[in-house]
C-alpha cells in the first residue's frame, strides 16, 4: 500500500486526483482494494458481482456514506440523502412524475429547448461547450420541473451551482459540517449564500404553484398531487428537498453527460458520421419526439459509451451498518464500501481496450453479454437514480436536435481534463468552434 499519513490516511492523495487515485488502487490491488481515507477504512469494489451484492442483494446492510450524508446541508432529506423508511415513502411519492405520459410531454420540451439553443449560435462562433450545455439543461429542467422560465436568473443560479459544487473538497474534510457553519470562512460563506439563492428560487416557485391550485403538467405539480399510503402529501420543506435534488441532478449531471459526448464525437469522425447519417435518415430535419427514441440506436449507443468513459456520477459510497463478507473476508460495521463507475467501466477484464471510444460496445447483442453491473452510470438497486429514463430521453433527444444542424470542433490549444467534484466536470470547460453542418 502507498504511504499513509497519521489520521489523514491517504486522503491527500485522493483529494488531489480522486478518479486517478481510485484507478491506481484497483490496478495495484485488484477487484478488492483497501485503503484509509481520514479516519475511515475504505474498501473499493470493482467486480460486478461484488457491486451487485452491495447495491442490490444485501443493500439493507448499508446506508449512504458520511460524505454523501453531509450533502444534507444542501439537499435536506431528498431522495439522494434520505434513509429508510422515509426514503421508500418519498420514492413512491416521486415515482409518478416519471411515468410514460409525463415523459411524452417532457420530450417535446427537451427538443424545443435544444433547438432554441441552436438558434442562438452562428457558424464559426467560438464558445465554451460546458457553459452552453449548462445553460441548455437549466432551461430544460426549469421548464419540465417547474413550468417556468428563470432566464433572468440564469447567471445567478449558475454561479450558485458552481459555488456549491466547488464545495466538494471541503465536504471531504473531517468536521466539514462544522466548517461550513464557521462564520468567517470565505468558502463557507459563499456556500451559504448560494444555498440561500437556490432556496429563494425553489420556495418562490412552490408558493406560486400552491396559489394556482392547478396541475401545470410539470414535475412539481405531480409531487404536490402525490399522496402516501396514509393519504398525506408533502409539506413545503419536503417539496423543497425533492425539487432541489431533482433540479441539481437534472441540471448538472445531464449537462456533464452531454459535454463529454460532444467532446468524444469531436475526436471520432467515424462515429460522428454514423451519428449524422442516422439523424438525417430518421428525422429528415424535423425535431425529435418521444416516439423517435427507439429509432435512434446509434445516438443512444454514443451517449451510453460516453457515460462509460466519463460517468457524471463517478463514485458511490456506502457505510456498512452490519458486518459484510467479500470473498471470504468479513468487514465490520462502519466500513466504507466504495464502487466507482469510472473504475469498473475501465476494467480491461470487462471492457477490451477500455480507453477506446467504441459505441458498438452497446449494440444489443454486445450489451446482453455483459454482467449487470459492468455498466452502472445511474447506480443500481432500490436507490437507482429515479430519473434514469428522463436522463436517457433528454440525452438522446438533445443530441439529435442539435446534431442535425451543428457540430463542434475542439480548440487544439485548450487542454480538456476531468475534474471529479460531485459530478465529473471538465476542469476549465471545453473550448470549441461551432460549425453549421
Amino acid at each position: 500500500m502507498r504511504h499513509s499519513l497519521p489520521f489523514l490516511g491517504m486522503l491527500p492523495d485522493f483529494r488531489r486526483d480522486p478518479v486517478g487515485f481510485l484507478q491506481r488502487m484497483a490496478e495495484e490491488q485488484g477487484d478488492v482494494a483497501r485503503f484509509p481515507l481520514g479516519p475511515q477504512n475504505v474498501v473499493l469494489l470493482r467486480h460486478p458481482d461484488d457491486i451487485r451484492n452491495v447495491l442490490v442483494t444485501y443493500n439493507q446492510r448499508f446506508v449512504k456514506s458520511r460524505m454523501l450524508q453531509r450533502t444534507r446541508i444542501l439537499l435536506g432529506d431528498g431522495l439522494l440523502t434520505s434513509e429508510e423508511p422515509f426514503h421508500t415513502r418519498q420514492r413512491k411519492l416521486v415515482q409518478p412524475a416519471f411515468y410514460r405520459d409525463r415523459l411524452v410531454r417532457y420530450a417535446a420540451t427537451m427538443a424545443e429547448k435544444a433547438a432554441a439553443a441552436g438558434d442562438r449560435w452562428h457558424d464559426g462562433q467560438t464558445a465554451d461547450l460546458d457553459q452552453e450545455m449548462m445553460r441548455l439543461t437549466l432551461a430544460i429542467v426549469t421548464a419540465t420541473l417547474f413550468s417556468t422560465n428563470v432566464e433572468q436568473e440564469t447567471a445567478e443560479i449558475g454561479a450558485a451551482m458552481s459555488s456549491i459544487l466547488n464545495m466538494f473538497n471541503l465536504l471531504m474534510l473531517p468536521f466539514s459540517e462544522w466548517l461550513i457553519r464557521f462564520p468567517v470562512l470565505h468558502s463557507a460563506r459563499r456556500f451559504r449564500e448560494a444555498r440561500a439563492k437556490l432556496d429563494s428560487v425553489i420556495y418562490r416557485i412552490i408558493h406560486e404553484h400552491r396559489r394556482s391550485q392547478t396541475d401545470q403538467g410539470d414535475l412539481l405539480s405531480m409531487l404536490m398531487d402525490s399522496r402516501d399510503d396514509a393519504g398525506n402529501g408533502m409539506n413545503d420543506k419536503e417539496l423543497r428537498d425533492e425539487a432541489l435534488t431533482l433540479f441539481i441532478a437534472g441540471h448538472e449531471t445531464t449537462a456533464m453527460a452531454l459535454n463529454w459526448t460532444w467532446y468524444l464525437l469531436a475526436q471520432n469522425p467515424d462515429a460522428e458520421r454514423r451519428f449524422h447519417e442516422e439523424l438525417d435518415t430518421v428525422l429528415g430535419g424535423r425535431l425529435p419526439g418521444y416516439d423517435d427514441f427507439p429509432k435512434l440506436p446509434v445516438t443512444e449507443s454514443i451517449f451510453a459509451e460516453s457515460m462509460r468513459l466519463y460517468p457524471p456520477a463517478w463514485g458511490i459510497g456506502r457505510r456498512a451498518i452490519a458486518a459484510h463478507t467479500v470473498r471470504g473476508v468479513e468487514y465490520p460495521s462502519g466500513t466504507i464500501f466504495a464502487v466507482s463507475p469510472w473504475v469498473t467501466h475501465r476494467s480491461p477484464e470487462l471492457w477490451p481496450n477500455p480507453e477506446r471510444f467504441d459505441p458498438d460496445r452497446f449494440r444489443p447483442e454486445a450489451r446482453a453479454a455483459q454482467p449487470k453491473f459492468a455498466y452502472f452510470p445511474f447506480g443500481g438497486g432500490p436507490r437507482v437514480c429515479i430519473g434514469e429514463r428522463f436522463a436517457w430521453l433528454e440525452g438522446v433527444l438533445v443530441l439529435a436536435a442539435i446534431g442535425q444542424r451543428w457540430r463542434f470542433e475542439l480548440d487544439p490549444s485548450h487542454k480538456v481534463e476531468p475534474l471529479p467534484l460531485i459530478t465529473l466536470r471538465p476542469k476549465d470547460g471545453i473550448k470549441v468552434t461551432i460549425r453549421r453542418r
